[in-house]
Order: C-alpha cells, then structure tokens, then sequence
C-alpha cells in the first residue's frame, strides 16, 4: 500500500470526525469502506491515525542541571537544605521548594520522580544521555528524543513541523541523527520573533516559479554530483515551503493572543514559549521543546536558583492549568528535566557542584497519574533509598506514555539496528 494512499484513507477518515479513541470503529469503517485495503490494513492506518492525533509532547528542559534541593526535593531539617524552606501544595502531604508556589498550586497534575539516578556527571554526556536515552557512540548518531516521538507518531502531512525546539539548540541535545532530516526540528531562538526568513519576498505565484526552477537545478546538480545530499535538500525545501505558504504559521505568533492570556503565561520569554508551546501542539506540532539555561549554579545557588525559579514557576503553573481548561492535558506529556542535580553539600562559594547520583523529574498530564511522588532520597539527600529510576526507565515510561513501543526497533546508517530503548521498564506508578 502506497504512502499517498495511506494519507489519502487518513485524510478521508479526519474529515468524518476522527476525534478521539471512541471514533475508532468509524475510522476503520471510512477506510474499510473504500475497498482498497484489507480490513486489517485499515484497522492499522485507523490506530495510528488516532494516535497521532491524540498524543504530543512538551519537554521543558533546563539546561545545566537544575537543584532538587531548591525544586521538588526540598531538605529544610538538613544542613545540606541550605536557606530553603518548603511549602505545602494542592496535594496534602506533598511539599516542594518555596520558589514554585503556582507549581505547587497544581500538584494535583503532576507526578514528581524524586529519585532519578545516572552516573553522567559532565554536562555534554549528560545531557546528550537525556536527551537520547543512551550515550554517544562513534558511528552512530542517535536521534533525539524529540525526533523519535515526532517519527513514530507525528503527521507526516501536517503543513507543520512535528519536532519544534524554542530557546535554541543547547549542548548536545542533538538531532535526528540517522532518521534523517524529515525529523529533524525546526529551531526557534526566541518566541517572541517568529521563525526567521519564513515570509515569501515575493508574490505566491512567483515563488512557485522560483521552486520549480530550484528542482530544475536540484535534478541537473543530481544527475553529476551528490544525489543523496540533493534529495535531502529538496526535502528541506519543500517542507520549508509548504509550512511558510500555510495559515497555520500563525501558531508561531504569540501577539494573537488575548492580552489576559499573555498576562497570565507571563511576559517573560519562558512565558512565551511556554504560551507558544500550547498554540504549536494546539495545532498538531507532536513534540515542542523548550529550553531554559543557567542552572549550573557552582556559586551563589540560592540566589540564581531563586531568579530561576521565579521565572520558570507562573509559566509552567499556567501551560498545565490552560492544556487542562481546553481539555488537552489528558493527551499531552508535558515534562520539567535537566541532565543531573546537584551536589547535597553546599561549595565554599555558597554553589552546589554537579550531582547525577540522585535528581529529581517532574511530570503532567498525557496519562501521567498526578499528585504523587516517586522514590525518596535518605534524609541528606545523598543517597536514593526507594525505587531508583534510571534514565532509561524515564524514556521506556515517556514512550509508553505516548503510545510508542519502547521496544521498536529502527534501522541505522550502518545496518544496525537500533531500539528506540535498550533495556529498562517503564515506571508503572507513573500511569497506574
């Protein structure tokens, strides 16, 4: 079965309402119902259409290692607490650090892994290890996690991209790698500019002219020279085209929004890309990153901490609270993570140094049970004494979340083929 017929029978059953898992039946029906397929060719197109519709993901990622101890894993009756005190939140029993008080607010949605547990204590190997679910290796470019969800559950014919990252492209945080550059994201520095050259300088017309003679010389250049870097570029064109000529490059203009709504995310720049977050995944973008840095805070913790959290707390707190209200949450993961935490002994420069030994996760929505914690650290914060989890085990818990196998198995560069997870089990307490 060809790919335009596949798109062809998806398109066919999206105009006959598939909206959401109870249309299943009508799906398969539309595609049944065209006697093209067999009935079980279109019970698979019917399912992963519905899955592609129903599930994103919103990774808030703040580069450079974020303190447990000043987030979601307070230790005030420790000297290793430092000057921070903790809070109650919507859930009773649970207390996070004092500098999330609209987060705790919205404890209710969200499931904090206290526990989180690797042996990566250098920035770029840390974060290309959460970002990747596995570490570099020499001939092999794994694809980012953000590029596998957008392969295995994106809309290849959406006129948007399914993998985009706010707040630029960040150490090693990486790519498609051999998945190749259909899922590769579009990179966005800022929220408030929308992406850059993504307005035609000339008239549609024209710039359709202007296309047609670009493939001309794409297929001449092919014919002598590089055929595969030529097909890779035409990708790049088109896709670049076809998004740039869409009415749905609004969803990058966080100015159309009401002026409560940008009061309420926060005119901050975390607050517009939070805000534009929802808007992109509002209008079928799969996975949104958003990256926050300055957490590698060796010296004067406390205070940068504080600055930190002040700006990342009203837009989170408020990206939760909106996905809920519009009835979106149950469909989107959103996930709060940095590389690794920091060290429980506080430096002579009043800094906490790198700690992978034990940090702290922070998950909502997309299925996720909230109001929980899992795992705990002993009483200084040093050790994890119940239910480790590994960063594989956070991926395995991710893909699962979203109706991917974390056991599929994509073919690399060199033959080889590579699972989306290794090894690891996802953590059920999460979803349970």
């Amino acid at each position: 079965m060809s790919p335009r017929l596949q798109h062809h029978i998806r398109v066919r059953a999206n105009k006959h309402g598939v909206t959401a898992r109870r249309d299943f039946l009508r799906a398969v029906g539309v595609a049944g119902a065209m006697g093209a397929v067999s009935w079980t060719d279109a019970i698979s197109l019917a399912a992963d259409d519905l899955r592609r519709r129903d599930k994103a993901c919103i990774l808030l990622w703040m580069a450079g290692g974020p303190s447990q101890f000043e987030t979601f894993s307070p230790k005030p009756d420790h000297a290793n607490g430092g000057e921070t005190k903790s809070i109650s939140t919507a859930v009773p029993g649970i207390q996070i650090a004092e500098n999330l008080p609209r987060v705790a607010d919205m404890m209710d949605e969200i499931a904090i892994i206290r526990s989180m547990t690797s042996k990566e204590g250098s920035h770029p190997r840390a974060s290309f290890f959460m970002h990747h679910g596995y570490l570099p290796m020499g001939g092999v470019k794994f694809p980012t996690l953000g590029s596998n969800v957008a392969h295995q559950i994106g809309d290849a014919a959406s006129e948007l991209p399914s993998f985009v990252r706010i707040g630029g492209r960040g150490q090693n945080v990486g790519n498609a790698g051999f998945l190749g550059v259909d899922y590769d994201p579009l990179v966005l520095q800022n929220a408030t500019r929308p992406p850059q050259n993504s307005k035609p300088t000339t008239s549609r017309a024209r710039y359709v002219r202007r296309l047609g003679l670009l493939r001309s010389l794409d297929t001449d250049f092919a014919r002598v020279e590089a055929p595969d870097l030529v097909a890779d570029h035409r990708k790049l064109v088109d896709a670049a085209s076809e998004m740039i000529l869409s009415p749905k490059m609004e969803a990058f203009d966080v100015e159309r929004e009401p002026s409560q709504m940008r009061d309420a995310y926060g005119r901050t720049d975390f607050g517009a890309s939070c805000l534009m977050a929802r808007r992109l995944i509002e209008r079928g973008v799969t996975f949104v990153e958003v990256n926050v840095g300055g957490w590698d805070t060796h010296d004067d913790n406390f205070e940068r901490v504080a600055n930190l959290t002040g700006q990342i707390d009203q837009p989170m707190a408020q990206l939760i609270a909106d996905l809920r209200s519009r009835g979106m949450l149950d469909d989107t993961l959103v996930v709060w993570a940095g590389e690794f935490g920091r060290t429980p002994k506080i430096n002579a420069r009043g800094g906490r140094d790198h700690y992978p030994k034990a940090f702290n996760v922070a998950l909502a929505g997309g299925g996720v049970t909230g109001g929980q914690v899992i795992g705990q650290t002993n009483t200084s914060g040093t050790e994890v004494i119940e239910r480790p989890v590994l960063v594989k085990e956070l991926f395995a818990s991710i893909y699962t979340l979203l109706g991917i196998d974390p056991a599929h198995e994509n073919m690399s560069h060199i033959g080889r083929p590579i699972r989306l997870v290794d090894e690891g089990e996802a953590v059920e307490e999460l979803y349970g």
